[in-house]
């Protein structure tokens, strides 16, 4: 039986210092490349919340566009991407937040969901909570029910999962 959460804390390196100093950055590099990792990460996300339970999936920018796409592909959802401001070429709502080393604003089109879509947010990490926490507000601006959050890797020490109140949060690696 392989040891996923070990497979997955193996092949993540630490990056000390970016993108600014005291910033440890989590480089999943080294995971994409591995087929076995990568194919048990979407298939952990997708057998967490059960096929049939999701619509649409949407996939934070950029890394989060990587985990998510595949795992549109095997719930048989669309994708929605979450970009940062200025990134995408229609209409769109906007949401600005705190992040650990600054503040930033992501978007998302008018027109990506239909009322009462059941959404999964999809990201490769949950640091202080607040792109979950600005995404989640996209979803449901645009109609959208968030049916829950999961990342590869959640940083409890910065306790992002305390700011998303009772959204379902799935970690694969919690640090």
């Amino acid at each position: 039986m392989i040891d996923l959460s070990k497979l997955i804390t193996e092949r993540i390196r630490d990056i000390p210092d970016y993108p600014k100093p005291g910033v440890v950055f989590k480089d999943i590099t080294p995971l994409l490349a591995d087929h076995v990792t990568f194919a048990g990460v979407v298939d952990a996300i997708v057998a967490h919340h059960g096929r049939g339970n999701v619509d649409k999936i949407v996939g934070i920018e950029a890394r989060g566009f990587i985990l998510a796409a595949p795992v549109a592909y095997h719930f048989g959802a669309g994708f929605v991407p979450v970009r940062k401001k200025g990134k995408l070429p229609a209409r769109t709502h906007e949401q600005t937040y705190d992040l650990e080393y600054g503040t930033e604003t992501i978007e998302m089109h008018t027109d990506a969901l239909r009322p009462g879509e059941r959404v999964l947010i999809v990201d490769d990490v949950l640091a202080t909570g607040g792109t979950a926490q600005a995404a989640a507000e996209l979803v449901r601006r645009g109609g959208g029910e968030v049916v829950g959050l999961s990342v590869l890797i959640e940083l409890s020490f910065l306790r992002g999962r305390e700011r998303l109140g009772n959204l379902d949060v799935h970690s694969l690696v919690t640090v």
